[in-house]
């Protein structure tokens, strides 16, 4: 036995002899008298507790293997009592948890059974209390007890990864011994207990390329030099197995699967040592060429490349960039393309990474070199003008047909085709020019002015007479140089005035003048009276030399009624050669003035308003006018509106009524005729106006039509009914009613009675068959019929 074992037996036996000697107290209090049993009972029970009595159980194992499947409830262990002396008389009591449902106690053996299966890895022990009571009087015989029942573990869980399958990487080229992940396995035995949770990993595939280690589960490259390029991903199998690996355990499985990262250990090659393009000389700069890619097995930032011309005789014309998506070398044009000057280009391109591993240095260079041949194709070009535009200037003078500016242009194909030459009419279409087809000479067709338009932009065309699509323009700027040729004028029109009683000597005009010639040292005019009123006795012109000049009287005392109007003739020229001038008229008025020389009355006296009669006023009285003839408009249309004649809504209906009235000569005047608006709205029928002259017979329809049919929609149903109740009427004439239906009545014999389809004759009618149709036409066979007494029936 073990040391353990030897404590924990001397500690039960010394529980037990306690246990007795109290229990011996006990008894013998018990047989005394109530009262003195009472309180020596109660300082027993002080005394137990202050002791810390200890019970005389026998104590059996209590640990309990788990996931028993036996038929039999599981035996745990027994309590028994020292008191117990097998006479029955003591019961056992098991509390706790458990208590039971997971176990049960035999009250008169003590002993402990499990009746479910336990499971260590759910609860690994129970805490359970016991107690000996008298059985008859319930009484304990000692105080409650406390144990553990502790489950014993067996292997019955496999170990378990629980975060796979697993994905890890591992750099391409790694060493041997390069550790790649570590795997967990868990296992849900007792590792505290036997080898139960003991775990060891090994690879059951995956080799030669990687290796676990048994105790920590690290999985580790046990081949160098893996190459991505070759193969790329790798699927492991892990095992792990507990009890150590021995035989007998259980062992759970995972799948790792690893990728090989990239490495930039692969240098770009063109799989082309020299490439052919070509471009036509007509693509204009910035236009793509061409493309050219070295490969490169490595991926991602360890296959970024950089283009560049390191060599040849394009360099200058052609340009590379490197598209970052697809790591294309793209070729342009920079300068423009001449097949006719040069024919074909040599490009050297390098391609080289822009991320280069130092410790794969030995596998490069990482570059490479080619060549790329560019052919430059000839192209139909238009002609192309010695000039990108001509400025020329002409005077406004120059003669019809004289040639002021040659345009050349050529062809610069080879051909070399002939060129003709035409001027854009959309540009001069007034057509003030002329151009020769052969020669290019430009002209002027029509006489030219500065001062209507000064300047003209006109387009030429240069077309190759072998393929008129091919053309090509330049624009010639023609300036209109200034020529004197334009008189000058008065500003404007002046019209000055003189008072009556002005003075000799007085100021009474200042007068200016305009040219539209435009002279390179400026305008100056000159003013003087026309020869004819050279001695004006009136009035003199005095010339500012400013371009301006004063108008002066001669004399004083003026007369409006001797001569109200003056006209003074002025001669102006200017000083640019050839010499233009010109006479303008000044008219000059008589007026009367006050003191201050400020202009009253010029011609007759206006007439003005009276004093007593403002303007106000007399807007007000047109205003008052203007709104009675309004008012007079509207009575006049709402008297015409009053006298139209009531339309119904629909013009086309038209009724023809006979209508039944008690006295003759009514005419007109009987206003409670058949109403006829009760046939358009049948629902109305019973609510309308009876007739004040005449009071209906029949109050209700024949059992024909039954009176339902008075407040049916259906026109047809009225009809019926109204039909049928002026046919039994023997008092009232018939009358004939027409109206646009449908239909006229379903049945009938007769068709329609109406009388505007009637045959129109003067000759008599025989009305016999009208005793045929029956009933409903007795009135009208007795009244237009040749009737007979014999067959009237009343």
């Amino acid at each position: 036995m073990t040391n353990n074992q030897y404590l924990k037996a001397t500690f039960l036996m010394c529980t037990a002899i306690l246990a007795s000697v109290l229990h011996t107290t006990s008894k013998a209090l018990m047989l005394q008298p109530n009262g003195e049993q009472k309180g020596q009972v109660e300082n027993v029970d002080r005394a137990m507790h202050h002791l810390r009595v200890k019970r005389g159980w026998v104590w059996n194992q209590f640990f309990v293997l788990e996931e028993y499947t036996g038929l039999e409830p599981l035996y745990v262990g027994k309590l028994h009592s020292d008191m117990d002396r097998g006479d029955g008389s003591i019961r056992y009591i098991l509390s706790g948890e458990g208590a039971g449902t997971m176990f049960t106690i035999d009250d008169n053996t003590g002993d402990i059974h499990a009746i479910q299966r336990l499971d260590r890895e759910e609860k690994a022990q129970y805490v359970l209390r016991a107690q000996a009571v008298q059985r008859q009087t319930g009484m304990p015989l000692e105080p409650e007890s406390e144990f553990i029942v502790k489950i014993q573990d067996i292997n019955d869980n496999e170990p378990q990864f629980l975060d796979g399958p697993y994905r890890a990487s591992v750099p391409e080229m790694s060493m041997t011994g390069t550790s790649v992940l570590q795997l967990t396995a868990t296992d849900a035995d007792d590792p505290t207990y036997g080898n139960s949770a003991r775990v060891v990993y090994s690879i059951m595939q995956g080799q030669p390329y990687f290796s676990v280690e048994p105790k920590t589960g690290i999985i580790r490259v046990s081949l160098p030099n893996m190459d991505r390029e070759a193969k790329e991903h790798y699927e492991l199998i892990i095992q792990a197995k507990d009890m150590g690996g021995q035989l007998g355990g259980l062992a759970g499985t995972t799948t790792v699967n690893i990728t090989l990262t990239d490495v930039n250990d692969n240098p770009p090659r063109f799989p082309q040592k020299l490439y052919q393009m070509s471009v036509p000389e007509s693509a204009p700069v910035g236009s793509i060429v061409g493309r050219v890619r070295a490969k490169d097995l490595d991926v991602g930032i360890n296959a970024e490349m950089r283009y560049t011309i390191i060599d040849g005789d394009g360099r200058d014309t052609f340009d590379i960039n490197t598209d970052p998506t697809n790591q294309v070398g793209i070729i342009t044009i920079k300068k423009p393309l001449d097949f006719e000057s040069k024919k074909s280009y040599t490009l050297k391109i390098e391609g080289a990474n822009t991320h280069v591993d130092s410790r794969f240095l030995n596998k490069g260079p990482f570059s490479d070199v080619t060549i790329v041949h560019i052919s430059v194709e000839d192209v139909d070009e238009p002609p192309k003008f010695d000039s990108s535009s001509y400025y020329v200037e002409v005077a406004e003078d120059v003669e019809i047909g004289t040639v002021f500016q040659i345009v050349s242009a050529k062809d610069p194909d080879i051909s070399n085709n002939s060129v003709r030459y035409s001027i854009d009419r959309s540009s001069d279409r007034e057509k003030y020019f002329y151009i020769d087809l052969t020669s290019g000479a430009l002209m002027p067709a029509r006489p030219l002015d500065r001062e209507e338009i000064s300047w003209h932009n006109i387009t030429v065309l240069a077309v190759e007479m072998t393929n008129p699509s091919q053309f090509g323009t330049v624009s010639v700027m023609v300036k209109v140089l200034d020529v004197n040729d334009n008189p000058p004028e008065l500003a404007k029109y002046y019209e000055a005035f003189v008072c009556e009683n002005t003075k000799a000597g007085q100021l009474i005009q200042t007068v200016t003048a305009v040219d539209l010639d435009d002279p390179l040292a400026g305008q100056h005019f000159y003013y003087s009276l026309a020869p004819e009123a050279a001695n004006n006795p009136n009035f003199t012109l005095r010339d500012n030399q400013d371009n301006t000049a004063f108008v002066l009287t001669r004399r004083g005392g003026f007369s409006q009624q001797e001569q109200s109007i003056y006209y003074l003739p002025i001669l102006i020229s200017d000083g640019d050669q050839p010499m233009q001038s010109s006479t303008s008229t000044l008219t000059i008025r008589v007026c009367s003035c006050d003191a201050d020389g400020n202009v009253m009355s010029c011609t007759a006296e206006p007439y003005t308003l009276p004093v007593s009669l403002s303007r106000g006023a007399l807007i007000a009285i047109l205003a008052c006018i203007f709104v009675l003839l309004v008012m007079i408009l509207l009575i006049l249309s709402l008297r015409n509106y009053k006298k139209k004649p009531y339309l119904t809504d629909e013009e086309e209906n038209v009724h023809e009524n006979i209508v039944r009235y008690d006295d003759e000569g009514g005419g007109e005047e009987d206003t409670e005729a058949f109403d006829i608006a009760a046939m358009w709205n049948p629902r109305e029928a019973q609510l309308s106006k009876i007739r004040q002259d005449m009071v209906p017979e029949i109050e209700s329809l024949s059992r024909y039509v039954p009176q339902t049919c008075m407040r049916e929609s259906n026109v047809h149903s009225y009809v019926l009914s109204k039909l049928y109740e002026a046919d039994t009427d023997l008092c009232a004439p018939p009358y004939d009613s027409l109206q646009t239906y449908a239909y006229e009545g379903e049945g009938s014999v007769a068709d329609s009675l109406s009388s505007l389809q009637s045959v129109s004759t003067n000759n008599d009618h025989d009305y016999d068959y009208l005793s045929e149709w029956g009933p409903r036409f007795k009135k009208l066979a007795d009244l237009y019929g040749v009737s007979e007494a014999n067959d009237v029936l009343w």
